[in-house]
């Protein structure tokens, strides 16, 4: 596939879904989180029990998606979103960056609270509401020269590499994209 909008070409990973990889190359501690299809929120507070979870908005405001994101959201090219991105946390130490994209036309109705979420986690909201289905799962790997690379690991020392995992999620059959992207500081998975 061919990128029209050379501005993002080799800024963006490979995302596909799970049943077209090559699962050899994915580190088997990382795997059962890619995998999972229940709430990350819920797993992540199971695998801190005794430890202290918290979300850390790193930023939440308008912006523009990255070119993957906008087909992925059948979006207009140029077309706005809410723009959050956070770090899911246990005992400080960050597990996961998330990045959830609200396009405009999906804050409609009692999603509009969605803008509204301060510090609570999305996943809780989304995975306790009836009006809530989950489409497409598609995963990635990451690396240094991917813009979400860079953005996830932030400040830490990189790693050569990260995976991370993207839902196409429908309230009241509005989209909204969740990326998760699994740091180093990620325990293995538990069960």
């Amino acid at each position: 596939m061919k990128i029209s909008n050379p501005v993002y070409a080799g800024r963006e990973p490979s995302w596909g879904e799970w049943s077209r990889l090559r699962h050899g190359g994915i580190p088997p501690m990382i795997a059962p989180w890619l995998r999972d299809r229940g709430s990350l929120t819920a797993r992540i507070k199971r695998a801190c029990s005794g430890g202290c979870f918290r979300v850390l908005v790193r930023r939440q405001g308008w912006g523009r998606p990255l070119y993957s994101e906008v087909r992925l959201l059948g979006m207009r090219q140029g077309g706005w979103a809410i723009i959050r991105e956070v770090e899911l946390l246990c005992d400080g130490v960050p597990w996961v960056f998330a990045r959830s994209l609200i396009p405009a036309v999906s804050l409609k109705g009692g999603a509009r609270r969605l803008s509204l979420l301060g510090d609570r986690p999305l996943g809780e909201l989304l995975f306790s509401e009836p009006g809530m289905r989950r489409g497409q799962i598609q995963v990635a790997r990451l690396l240094p020269r991917h813009r979400l690379f860079t953005t996830a690991v932030g400040h830490q020392p990189a790693p050569e590499e990260i995976w991370g995992r993207r839902t196409l999620f429908y309230l009241d059959d509005y989209p909204l994209l969740v990326n998760e992207i699994f740091l180093p500081g990620i325990p293995e998975s538990p069960q």
